[in-house]
């Protein structure tokens, strides 16, 4: 079943420090209880923090990861004559850039240890340099798009 009408995509605004949409839409996903303030001093944490530990720009670091932590193929379940497939599709880009964020967020908060800020400055460097949990989810996925190429046929 597909829906009747497409709920329109709302305005986000770019945050206030770096005036960058990703660093907000990252700010609102991670946000619990309405708790922006809170959030907001815990990204920009991070962000000074992976400036401190690497020597590059935050923000380069931040968009580096997004982008290592996108995936590009993923598995969707499509229903043909009573029987289930997985079927490989391509991930839309913004969908590609929700996922990343999603994962990312995931994956620093099972991390053990110490503040949340660190926690995702180290998520962030890690996904940055292609490891960590958040790019083995990525690759999981790709896995599985590669092990059912064989009903990428029946593509909706």
């Amino acid at each position: 079943m597909s829906r009747r009408i497409k709920p329109e995509k709302r305005e986000i605004n770019p945050d206030a420090r770096f005036n960058n949409l990703h660093i907000q839409m990252m700010i609102n996903r991670i946000m619990l209880n309405g708790k922006k303030s809170t959030v907001t001093r815990l990204v920009y944490d991070a962000i000074d923090q992976i400036s401190q530990k690497t020597g590059k720009d935050g923000i380069e670091v931040f968009e580096q990861a997004l982008k290592n932590a996108s995936p590009m193929m993923e598995v969707r379940p499509r229903r043909v004559g009573g029987a289930t497939y997985q079927v490989p599709m391509e991930v839309a880009p913004e969908r590609r850039l929700t996922l990343a964020m999603r994962w990312i967020i995931a994956a620093s908060r099972s991390r053990s240890g110490k503040s949340y800020s660190e926690k995702l400055a180290g998520e962030l460097m890690d996904a940055a340099e292609n490891q960590g949990a958040s790019i083995r989810r990525k690759e999981e996925a790709h896995k599985m798009a590669e092990a059912n190429r064989a009903f990428s046929h029946f593509r909706m």
